[in-house]
């Protein structure tokens, strides 16, 4: 990850990334790091299918529970801060249609990074807080290498672990807890 310091960055400096890198912006810092590689991009494509599948469809379609916008990679703007979280959600009481914009204001209900040995950091440090300061309810990291999921849950204006678990192969968390998850699919093969 590359963090481009000395003056304050923009969403200007932002749209000179090449598109084969994902760029953010917290505290007037430009941060850029590239696209994820297999382990990470294998663990979001199936969480996105898990989590999307049972809960992003209407309410009761194909017998899912629903109730949810699950995106992938959303840019994220709050106030000069600019997040792009590897999977989001928002509870449709609340987001009753996707709006049609190119980035999103609203916080999101839920969070999931997928962690890298070149993010892991960044997406604790500094992402976790920003979620937190926005008022995102719940997030994961999770940690495809190590086979690792870590649950949070906002408390008093942060985020406090609700669940660590690893190399679990089924798995009921927050808020997704009515489904149950066989999480072993969404690791590399040892």
């Amino acid at each position: 990850m590359t963090v481009f310091g000395r003056r304050k960055a923009t969403y200007q400096d932002l749209e000179k990334v090449p598109d084969e890198q994902v760029a953010e912006l917290i505290d007037g810092e430009l941060f850029v790091s590239p696209r994820p590689a297999g382990p990470h991009t294998k663990t979001a494509s199936f969480i996105l299918m898990d989590v999307g599948g049972e809960f992003g469809d209407e309410k009761g379609y194909r017998g899912r529970r629903g109730g949810w916008w699950i995106l992938l990679e959303p840019e994220l703007h709050f106030g000069d801060d600019v997040l792009v979280p590897d999977i989001a959600g928002w509870r449709r009481e609340r987001w009753p249609e996707v709006p049609n914009v190119k980035h999103f204001t609203d916080a999101p209900d839920w969070v999931c990074e997928v962690a890298s040995s070149s993010t892991a950091r960044f997406d604790r440090e500094r992402k976790l807080p920003v979620y937190a300061a926005v008022g995102v309810k719940h997030a994961w990291l999770v940690e495809p290498i190590e086979r690792r999921v870590d649950v949070f849950r906002l408390e008093g204006g942060g985020f406090a672990l609700a669940r660590s678990t690893s190399n679990a192969e089924l798995l009921r968390v927050e808020p997704f807890a009515e489904a149950e998850f066989d999480v072993a699919r969404w690791w590399l093969s040892a």
